[in-house]
C-alpha cells in the first residue's frame, strides 16, 4: 500500500526498521541543494544585452587616478564587441551561444564595459584592465559562450608625479588549444605576450611615417604624435586556427567607462567570483587576480 510504502517502519514489527537510510536521506538533501543553487544562478543570469554597465565613478584613490589615467583603448579586429559582463544588482550575463558568427554581439546596446584591479605585485605596480565578450572566438567562427581577454599595466610607482610604464603583458592564449579529432590545431603558447617597453604604435593616436627603404623589404619609420600614457590594443585573429588575442593595434580605438574591483557594488563582486564562465575564466576575481599576475609578470 502506498501508506506503507511513506512510512519510516514497518507496522506491527517489534523493532522498527527504517526504510529511508541516513545515507539516504544525506543524498536527497545533496540533491535538493544542488537543484535549489542551480536554480538561483539562473535566476541571477540574464540576457547579454540587457546587463546594465556601472558608469565610471570619479577616481578618488591614488590607485583609481593611475588606473583612469592609463586606461587603455580597445579596438575590435574581429568577433564580438565588449559587453558588461554584471550589473550592481549582482545579475550576470548569459553570454551567447557560440555559433553564428558575430550574430547578436556587434552593438552593445546600453554601452560597453572595461574592469581594473591593480595592486604591488613583487616590486612593481600592476594594473589590471579586462574586457568580457559574449562568444569565443577560434579559427574565424564562434566556438563558446563567454570569452575574458586582459592586459597588464606595469608601473614603477602610481603614487609619482610622473608614473613610468616598465612593461605590458597582453592575454594570448589562455584557453587550451582547439583539437580536431584529437589533435591540437595549433601549438601551445604563451598566456600572455609579454614587453618591456611599448612599441611606438602602441599608444594612442600615435601615427607610423615612412622615411625611406633600407634594402627590398625593409623599411625606416619614424612615429609622431600620440600618448606617452595611454595604450591602444586590438582584440583580433592573429592565428587563424587559434583563439582571438590581444595585440597592440595600430589603430585607435575606444575608450569604454572603466570600473575598478573596489568600485563594483558587493553583489557585483560576488556575482564575478562565484560565476560559472565555462572555459574563460574571470581573470580579476579573488581567485584568479594573482595566479593572472603571476602569467603575466613580464621581468
Amino acid at each position: 500500500m502506498l501508506e506503507t510504502e511513506l512510512s519510516t517502519s514497518v507496522p506491527n514489527s517489534p523493532v522498527a526498521t527504517p526504510l529511508i537510510t541516513t545515507e539516504a536521506m544525506t543524498l536527497l538533501t545533496t540533491l535538493v541543494l544542488c537543484f535549489l543553487l542551480h536554480s538561483s544562478v539562473q535566476a541571477d543570469s540574464i540576457n547579454h544585452d540587457q546587463v546594465q554597465p556601472f558608469t565610471q565613478p570619479d577616481p578618488v584613490t591614488i590607485s583609481e587616478k593611475a588606473a583612469v589615467k592609463f586606461k587603455p583603448q580597445l579596438h575590435i579586429g574581429e568577433g564580438c564587441v565588449s559587453f558588461p559582463a554584471v550589473n550592481a544588482a549582482g545579475e550576470i550575463t548569459g553570454g551567447l551561444k557560440g555559433t553564428k558568427g558575430t550574430d547578436g554581439c556587434t552593438e552593445a546596446p546600453l554601452g560597453s564595459q572595461m574592469y581594473g584591479r591593480a595592486t604591488w605585485y613583487e616590486d612593481k605596480w600592476a594594473m589590471m584592465f579586462a574586457w568580457y565578450f559574449p562568444k569565443g572566438f577560434s579559427g574565424g567562427l564562434a566556438r563558446i559562450r563567454h570569452d575574458w581577454a586582459s592586459m597588464v599595466i606595469w608601473l614603477d610607482n602610481p603614487a609619482l608625479e610622473t608614473p613610468k610604464i616598465l612593461g605590458a603583458s597582453l592575454s594570448h592564449q589562455l584557453l587550451k588549444p582547439r583539437r580536431w579529432f584529437g589533435f591540437k590545431m595549433t601549438d601551445e603558447k604563451e598566456p600572455f605576450i609579454k614587453y618591456t617597453s611599448i612599441p611606438p604604435m602602441g599608444f594612442v593616436g600615435t601615427q607610423q611615417v615612412l622615411v625611406n627603404r633600407i634594402s627590398r623589404w625593409h623599411y625606416n619609420y619614424t612615429y609622431v604624435g600620440g600618448s606617452n600614457v595611454s595604450t591602444r590594443v586590438s582584440h583580433t585573429i592573429v592565428d587563424k586556427f587559434d583563439w582571438y588575442t590581444l595585440r597592440f593595434s595600430y589603430q585607435d580605438g575606444e575608450y569604454l567607462d572603466l570600473v575598478m574591483w573596489e568600485q563594483l557594488t558587493d553583489e557585483a563582486r560576488v556575482a564575478l567570483n562565484t560565476a560559472d564562465f565555462g572555459e574563460s575564466k574571470v581573470p580579476f576575481n579573488d581567485r584568479n587576480f594573482e595566479t593572472t599576475l603571476q602569467l603575466a609578470w613580464p621581468f
